[in-house]
């Protein structure tokens, strides 16, 4: 028979060896996850923090408003005509900072749901993460395997992969919405509009293109079954606690015929108006989520090889993962640790996790690189 306490230095010993193979398991199950409806506060000095020097990092946060128009005036020129709707207000310059788990500082009206932009490209992930978790789909397989509506119908858009766009990398050809993949056309794409260029194969370059996320995001619909908020509200917002103030809005034509019913296929940003409309309370729990590799409260809502995967750099992209931007080149989020990621929306709306400093950072309508704002809270932090 084994001695209570050396069965508790066996058990202990394989505890650490495991957290040693599978670095963050232990605190992706452990530590406070905010109940639905309340996030628990504490003080800075509570956790070691220097609350002068972080709340000097928020009025720097609030000194650098976005100079984008706050009534949206400026959403047609800078991006084309839209197809779907758009506020007709947004909110001044607003975040939160989430220090192992904790609320330790909130500037501007959080509460105030509003479009996040490019965002909902990471919230796609998401979803496509919870495809994998269920068997829908493999990321190295052609999407044409399981989605069979013409979208993938010609011999270069059968050979892209459900990773390929995750990657941004897919190349795919065609037209979606009244929008083509070249983004080609003034009055549709604004400021944004490209010059022509060669096509290159699937998988071997990355272009960020809003037009191929849509195209993937109807993709997702299609092995569902049912619309992508459906499955992100019942499988991600719904158990990590969400509110139920954010929608994802569709355009006024993404609608396609599913079940005898036409159904909204969901947009992977703002560009053309629509998109995911979400307060930064429900930002930071989304956040939250992925700072927890995936885990919440206990329950794995995504496979934590497939976070893994998710952040880990595409061969072509810059630093990018799946449809996260990453910073393992020290050149995305300067100052930062490599390990830190973001989730980034124009306007500028953004996520930010840093796992080595078990740190959220949400910032809404800012100027310059959120990087400006955490390298200032990181700072405020205990060494």
């Amino acid at each position: 028979m084994i001695h209570a306490s050396r069965r508790s230095l066996l058990a202990f010993t394989i505890a650490a060896a495991f957290a040693a193979v599978l670095p963050g398991v232990a605190s992706a199950q452990q530590g406070y996850f905010p109940p639905a409806g309340d996030w628990a506060r504490k003080a800075p000095a509570e956790l070691g923090i220097d609350a002068q020097a972080l709340a000097s990092a928020v009025q720097f946060a609030q000194a650098h408003e976005t100079r984008r128009a706050l009534d949206f005036s400026d959403q047609d020129a800078t991006f084309g005509s839209r197809l779907g709707s758009m506020p007709t207000m947004r909110a001044h310059t607003n975040g939160l900072v989430i220090y192992k788990g904790y609320v330790v500082a909130e500037f501007g009206d959080t509460n105030f749901v509003d479009p996040t932009y490019s965002v909902a490209k990471s919230m796609l992930a998401t979803v496509a993460g919870v495809a994998v978790r269920d068997g829908r789909l493999n990321v190295d397989e052609p999407v044409a395997k399981r989605v069979d509506d013409g979208g993938y119908a010609s011999p270069r858009n059968a050979q892209v992969t459900w990773k390929h766009h995750l990657q941004q990398e897919s190349e795919w050809e065609g037209s979606l919405w009244g929008k083509n993949a070249d983004f080609i056309g003034k009055e549709a794409f604004g400021a944004g509009e490209r010059k022509p260029r060669v096509l290159q194969a699937p998988g071997g370059f990355y272009e960020y293109n809003d037009v191929r996320i849509n195209r993937f995001a109807l993709s997702l619909l299609r092995v569902f079954g049912k619309p992508v908020p459906e499955v992100f509200q019942e499988q991600v917002m719904g158990p990590i606690g969400a509110s139920n103030s954010w929608k994802w809005v569709p355009y006024y034509n993404s609608y396609v015929e599913l079940n005898g019913k036409m159904t909204p296929s969901v947009s992977g940003g703002t560009r053309w108006g629509g998109g995911m409309w979400i307060d930064s309370w429900d930002m930071a729990r989304f956040g939250y989520l992925w700072l927890r590799n995936g885990a919440w409260n206990g329950k794995q809502i995504l496979p934590q090889n497939y976070v893994k995967a998710a952040l880990t750099p595409s061969v072509h992209g810059p630093d990018y993962g799946y449809l996260w931007w990453l910073n393992t080149k020290g050149k995305n989020l300067p100052g930062l640790p490599a390990t830190a990621y973001a989730a980034l929306g124009a306007g500028s709306n953004t996520i930010l996790v840093s796992p080595e400093h078990d740190l959220v950072i949400v910032w809404r309508w800012h100027a310059g690189n959120v990087a400006d704002f955490a390298t200032r809270v990181i700072a405020s932090l205990p060494r």
